[in-house]
């Protein structure tokens, strides 16, 4: 760390992440690039420029030595909690219940066959001499599909629920059990003896208790839950502490996988605590949890950048006495595709039988999604930390390429199979909607249209105001472009019910101002006197510059059409008519439409 380095210097580089954060997503919105990637190239830039300078980047640079230097388990700690239960909370459970055995193959077996792999061929092809154990321990560390990276992932690619849910499930119970398997071969590595009954013990012990716990932390908070009436912000509050006194029980109190508690509470509060949170409180759980996952995975990413920067640059020197490093971590890119391949391969069968099963298309993508992130990364710190604590059984050199292996594959994995994946799944057609999903998507354009003639019909004439162009209004709203006035509907939609709506609020309005008091009659008065005045500035108005009026009135009626038509669809997709991914397509559409306004209005 440097020698000026202050405390508040690590908050300077949370600011400046987050700010990289925001112009990184801005910025890719619409490409095929996840901004995840670019998080991670940024991460690398920063720490190439302080550890490559020798701290040049002054207190920013002092802060990154802050947060590069942080202890590996408060890390996973800090983070994984919050992304883990946002991660499994969010997901669907008729969804879960129908990829559950093929999460637990890829998430067991899966495991298994992948360390194996790994460890064996790190270990007769890289000429390190380390022991079996420790090609094992690096096997292990490799196996965990990050949840971190591979959600993130999924949901700026807008792959299908199915594939998404199979791949998300899976990364999640992944990481769990592969941290299992790499604690067993971590313990062994550090002298203990296992024989085949105690690592069967040990694995049953970790797994299954953390289930256990995982569910008794649920049951506990929903039932206190039930004693909370109408307050958003302890029901959110709650939910945020129970995951992390759950994940630090786990980890510290009773030794069993954290992540695997923290995953199954989530799940737990999917299936049967999402009806606790009643209207705006379901709304503003959502939301609390998408902004903490977003600032989460936006530091974590950047932090893996930087640490991946520190872990070759500061380690240099054996890099140039062993050149050849640099070869092999390719050599484990490829043996990591490869056991992925083979992994899938081997329990294809069986993934194709359950659940919803699994297409050869589909397993192409698993395959490829198979995503490294900070989780492992965090594992190889820890072992790092060991080797330099001079441990009889790590030298401080076999902690140093853990870590450039590790960030290497984390690395290479982001950038070349992140950034490719939605390239993957255009060459094989699958981020087209189905012919079912046109129509519906072609359905929902009609009545969209109907939507805005209405409301333009609406906004239209108005006493004050005075008409509106609907030919301009119709030129913003792109959208909707190539349907016809008068559509031929697959179903006829009557608009009663938005009548009654419009009566009930009238209604609503009535009650409240003819109530026998001296706040409604002031609101009334002033309400009468405002009014009067606005339309004698308004008159005036008409009278000096009629054609600036009707601007000015085209202009408001097309925002009112285009927000009211955005609103149309969101509901939409809250109630289940619309997936998300056509969601934002058609959202994305009104966005475009309602950007062209702001930026260039009618004049």
């Amino acid at each position: 760390m440097g020698g000026d380095a202050e405390p508040d210097d690590a908050v300077l580089f949370v600011g400046v992440s987050l700010v990289l954060g925001i112009a990184s997503r801005h910025l890719l919105r619409g490409t095929r690039v996840p901004y995840t990637v670019a998080l991670l190239v940024l991460g690398v830039a920063l720490g190439s420029l302080e550890y490559g300078t020798q701290h040049g980047l002054g207190k920013l640079g002092a802060g990154i030595h802050i947060w590069a230097n942080i202890n590996p388990d408060l890390l996973l700690a800090v983070f994984l909690p919050a992304l883990l239960f946002e991660s499994s909370f969010s997901m669907e459970l008729h969804q879960i219940k129908r990829c559950m055995a093929q999460m637990v193959l890829l998430a067991g077996p899966g495991v298994v066959i992948s360390t194996v792999l790994l460890g064996a061929a790190v270990k007769l092809t890289f000429p390190y001499n380390w022991s079996w154990k420790t090609s094992l321990l690096l096997g292990g560390l490799l196996s965990a599909t990050d949840p971190v990276a591979v959600v993130a992932l999924l949901k700026e690619l807008g792959a299908s629920k199915k594939l998404s849910t199979i791949i998300e499930g899976e990364s999640l119970m992944n990481d769990g059990t592969s941290i299992v398997v790499y604690q067993l071969f971590y313990r062994m590595v550090l002298g203990r003896t296992f024989d085949a009954g105690s690592i069967i013990k040990f694995l049953s012990e970790v797994s299954l208790g953390a289930v256990a716990l995982g569910l008794a932390f649920g049951i506990v908070s929903i039932l206190w839950l039930g004693f909370i009436f109408n307050d958003t912000i302890i029901e959110i509050s709650l939910t945020l502490a129970v995951s992390y006194i759950a994940f630090f029980t786990a980890q510290d109190s009773l030794e069993v996988s954290g992540v695997l508690t923290v995953m199954t509470l989530g799940m737990f509060y999917a299936a049967f605590a999402k009806t606790a949170f009643k209207g705006e409180s379901q709304q503003s759980l959502h939301h609390f949890w998408e902004m903490v996952a977003y600032i989460a995975n936006t530091l974590i990413f950047i932090l893996s950048g930087v640490v991946i920067a520190d872990g070759v640059l500061q380690n240099n020197a054996h890099f140039e006495r062993h050149g050849s490093s640099w070869g092999f971590l390719l050599l484990l890119y490829v043996f990591v595709q490869i056991s992925r391949l083979i992994v899938v391969g081997v329990l294809y069968p069986l993934l194709r039988h359950f659940g919803y099963g699994l297409d050869l298309k589909e397993a192409m993508i698993l395959v490829w999604s198979g995503l490294r992130g900070a989780v492992a990364l965090s594992l190889s710190l820890s072992v790092k930390r060991t080797s330099d604590a001079v441990q009889p059984y790590l030298k401080p050199e076999v902690g140093a390429m853990f870590v450039f292996f590790t960030g290497g594959i984390v690395f290479l994995t982001l950038i070349f199979n992140g950034s490719t994946t939605q390239f993957l799944l255009h060459m094989l057609g699958m981020d087209k909607l189905s012919a079912t999903k046109l129509r519906i998507l072609k359905y929902t354009r009609y009545e969209m249209l109907n939507k805005a003639l209405e409301a333009f019909g609406e906004l239209r004439d108005d006493e004050e105001l005075g008409p509106a162009d609907w030919i301009t209004v119709k030129k913003y709203i792109t959208c909707l472009n190539g349907l016809d006035n008068e559509p031929e509907h697959p179903h006829d939609v009557g608009d009663r019910d938005d009548r009654m709506h419009t009566m009930n609020l009238t209604d609503i309005r009535v009650r409240l101002l003819n109530g026998d008091s001296e706040v409604a009659r002031t609101v009334i008065d002033e309400s009468n006197a405002e009014g009067e005045e606005a339309r004698r500035f308004l008159e005036d108005v008409r009278v000096a510059s009629p054609q600036v009026l009707q601007v000015l009135k085209t202009r408001q009626v097309t925002y009112s059409v285009l927000t009211h038509l955005s609103e149309y669809i969101q509901n939409l997709q809250k109630t289940g008519l619309l997936e998300e991914k056509e969601m934002v397509q058609l959202d994305d559409d009104l966005q475009t439409d309602l950007k062209k306004l702001q930026r260039n209005p009618p004049i």
